[in-house]
């Protein structure tokens, strides 16, 4: 595996640029230093800004078959390169290395659908002519860019994610500013990389490293732009509303996603697609499943086949491609969900597998018996722990899996079209996957949650429908 010591520069205004004052950025799994990036100040993103606001001038008038290139290049160097990348997001974060080479080949595809969506950008013609006395006229709109997007993002997915605002801001004729999550930076500045080996103008994108803190707000709040696109926690998303000003936002917010499980569902097919929701990625994934309501029918067999296979996963070395679960992404976060279930427990919670921690590894942990007060039922533990609850009817199921501040997505596994389609209509969550758990998406589907999970859609076509807006041209004819 790619082993980085020399340090990383960030990309600003269309220049690569070192600081004296770095960030160190460490492989979780045994704290060792991989590499340092830039610590920018704030005037460093000003100056991102600025060159931004030129950016997002040349953006706007780039042919739409200019931008459909620069993305499918920058798409074609990460597939030769996909090695690499897959090393970098398995090293600076909790993928496995099989987990980072499918993130490097979602990231090309959700690039490739951008290119594709950039020509497919439409407005439509306007009916003027509807109302009495507006027969001379006719018209149509068309989406035209916002301008500066700002981008910040999480460490989990640290490459995909940062190509689903990416890609999109650039085919939509947008200039955008990536501020990566402090803990893996190293998989947006390869992004960023492609995109310059691929020819994308000056100014256009910058990626900027640092501190939230220190220059998180002045990107935010800034009146030049235009759009922020944030995904991450609640309680960091409701500043970002609350600062942000007179502009767009799109937010991803996390949830603690619910699946149903009824007593006609094909119970091996539901205890392997949970299995693998509730732990891939460590369970730091938005989509993670965390509560499970099971009819009490099939409860004991489905706790005994998923507390069987939650055993069986395999946690140790990411660079193994037998493992199947690695460390979280640090030491800190092992502890918070150790303690989250250590209250669980001590409100009298049971504990079927798991529970286990030693330093920043966790074991794949299943309980019952959860208190509905307990923290670990009412947020998001974005960590590899799931809960298991019997139920009477759909109805009740339905009823506590909408008891939480989070709707991202929800399951349920059914063989009845309409109770599948009762759990349609009442579950407040913005996707919800029939015979497939929480953690289902495609990069083309639109994204987002109600709720605390958040505001606005991502998927490639949604996010670029953000990302502009409609300008209405109407013409009297005499």
């Amino acid at each position: 595996m790619e082993t980085v010591t020399k340090g990383k520069k960030m990309l600003l205004g269309g220049k690569w640029l070192g600081r004296e004052e770095t960030i160190t950025v460490y492989d979780p799994q045994d704290n060792t230093v991989i590499t340092t990036v830039p610590k920018a100040s704030k005037a460093d993103m000003l100056r991102a800004i600025q060159a931004a606001e030129e950016g997002a001038k040349t953006a706007a008038n780039m042919p739409v078959h200019e931008r459909i290139s620069v993305i499918q290049k920058a798409a074609d160097y990460i597939a030769r390169k996909s090695e690499r990348y897959a090393e970098i997001i398995a090293r600076e974060g909790s993928k496995t290395i099989t987990e980072a080479r499918k993130e490097v080949s979602r990231c090309i595809t959700t690039l490739r659908v951008s290119a594709e969506e950039a020509r497919r950008m439409n407005g439509e013609t306007i009916a003027f002519d509807q109302m009495p006395g507006h027969e001379n006229r006719v018209g149509y709109y068309y989406h035209f860019p916002v301008g500066i997007i700002a981008a910040i993002t999480p460490f989990n997915d640290p490459l995909n994610l940062v190509a689903h605002k990416v890609g999109p801001a650039i085919a939509s004729g947008n200039a955008i500013i990536v501020k990566p999550a402090t803990l893996t930076p190293l998989s947006a500045l390869l992004l960023a990389e492609a995109f310059d080996a691929a020819g994308l103008p000056s100014k256009i994108l910058s990626v900027v490293t640092g501190s939230g803190s220190e220059i998180g707000d002045v990107l935010v709040m800034h009146p030049s732009i235009r759009m922020v696109s944030f995904t991450g926690g609640l309680e960091t998303g409701e500043r970002i509303a609350r600062i942000a000003g007179l502009k767009k936002l799109s937010m991803e917010l996390g949830s603690n996603s619910p699946v149903i499980v009824l007593k006609d569902a094909d119970i091996d097919a539901a205890v392997s697609s949970c299995i693998t929701g509730a732990f891939g990625a460590v369970g730091q994934n938005c989509l993670g499943v965390q509560r499970i309501f099971i009819e009490k029918e099939q409860f004991d067999s489905f706790v005994e086949k998923f507390v069987e296979q939650a055993n069986q996963f395999k946690v140790g070395d990411k660079k193994d491609v037998t493992t199947d679960m690695g460390p979280l992404i640090t030491e800190k976060e092992a502890i918070r969900v150790e303690e989250w279930v250590a209250e669980a427990l001590e409100g009298e919670a049971t504990l079927l597998a798991g529970g286990k921690r030693n330093r920043a590894f966790y074991s794949p942990t299943v309980l019952t018996d959860v208190p509905a007060d307990a923290k670990i039922a009412k947020e998001e533990i974005f960590g590899p722990v799931v809960i298991l609850f019997p139920v009477e009817t759909l109805d009740e199921a339905i009823e506590k899996a909408n008891h939480v501040n989070y709707g991202l997505q929800a399951g349920i596994f059914t063989k009845d079209i309409d109770l599948a389609f009762t759990a349609i209509k009442r579950l407040e969550v913005g996707g919800i996957m029939i015979n497939d758990s929480s953690d289902y998406r495609i990069d083309a589907m639109p994204f987002g949650g109600v709720k605390g999970s958040g505001m606005g859609r991502e998927g490639v076509r949604s996010t670029m429908q953000e990302m502009t807006e409609p300008k209405v041209v109407n013409f009297n004819l005499k």
